[in-house]
């Protein structure tokens, strides 16, 4: 019974200090050094049980990028409903470009642990040691916190971030696209994806690849993973019994766009992107029986930046 006591009392205490980081990042406050340690940690105890494949229950709202963009990961949270009332599935790109990657990350990790089914996190490309290196992540952490240890400790645990997932086997989700080199679930779900991401080959394509509207495989501009055609989006989805591909990675103007009709969408959730493309943001709310519904959305109100961070990022947009 002693023993039964004390694993409820530790069940709590996880859960008002998990809150308490919840509280504290919504205000903007970010967590010290060792809380991000815990965090990650944490994090990692969860995220190690998930596949590459991650099984996703609907109804389900999906997301793209947010690029440390807080303040309006906030206004898509009062647009689609809070944790854990709404279920969340986020499809890679939390960090780097925006100027609040510290706490976006650690907002999204906090509510993961405190809502472990409720919210489902997949890999971005910007979710690698290099990347963060180049788009400001690495900068943040070094101004904020004084050393690299938490972007040491972030950029590991980026490691163990699912690729890919399937809500109800029928919608599959990714942060990028397609790879010639898999045909089928089947063969992705034989991967190891618990490592730094390569620089070719299938994990590398999920990350970085692009739709295009030349058919078949098209070499990428952006130096890494493909374009694939209208074709390779309709093989895939008749192979695996899908209704549909959704990824995100690319800036659209309307928060979504169907860039192969009714066989692949991008959804993207930064608006104003870099603080100064005008977009529009969008999420995708899936119902129980799979029914889709875009939901776009503005900038949140300014409510001013930081100083202590450079302002002057890479033109080249990822």
């Amino acid at each position: 019974m002693s023993e039964i006591l004390a694993r409820v009392e530790s069940s709590i205490r996880n859960t008002t200090t998990v809150d308490q980081w919840i509280d504290k990042l919504h205000n903007l406050i970010i967590l010290t050094e060792s809380e991000v340690i815990e965090l990650c940690e944490k994090s990692k105890e969860i995220l190690e049980k998930e596949s590459i494949v991650q099984p996703v229950r609907a109804p389900v709202t999906v997301c793209g990028d947010i690029h440390g963009q807080i303040y309006d990961l906030q206004e898509l949270f009062r647009i689609g409903g809070n944790l854990p009332d709404t279920n969340y599935l986020f499809m890679g790109d939390y960090v780097d470009r925006g100027y609040f990657s510290v706490e976006t990350v650690s907002l999204l990790l906090s509510l993961k642990i405190r809502y472990p089914h409720r919210i489902t996190l997949l890999r971005g490309n910007h979710e690698s040691k290099e990347i963060t290196q180049v788009y400001g992540f690495y900068d943040e952490c070094l101004k904020k916190y004084g050393t690299p240890e938490v972007w040491r400790r972030f950029t590991d645990l980026f490691d163990y971030l699912p690729t890919t997932a399937l809500v109800e086997d029928k919608v599959f989700c990714l942060h990028g696209g397609l790879s010639p080199q898999i045909e089928t679930l089947d063969q992705l779900r034989k991967l190891d994806r618990i490592q730094n991401v390569p620089h070719d080959g299938p994990l590398c394509d999920f990350l970085w690849s692009d739709p295009g509207q030349q058919l078949s495989w098209n070499i990428s501009l952006r130096g890494a993973g493909w374009q694939f055609g209208p074709d390779c989006s309709r093989r895939f989805n008749q192979t695996n019994g899908l209704k549909f591909i959704c990824r995100a990675h690319q800036l659209v103007m309307e928060g979504y766009e169907w860039n192969h009709p009714d066989a692949c969408v991008t959804v993207f959730s930064a608006p104003n992107y870099c603080y100064r493309c005008g977009n529009q943001a969008a999420i995708m709310e899936l119902s129980e029986d799979l029914q889709r519904n875009f939901v776009q959305f503005d900038p949140a109100p300014v409510r001013g930046r930081p100083t202590h961070i450079s302002q002057t990022t890479p033109d080249y947009f990822l």
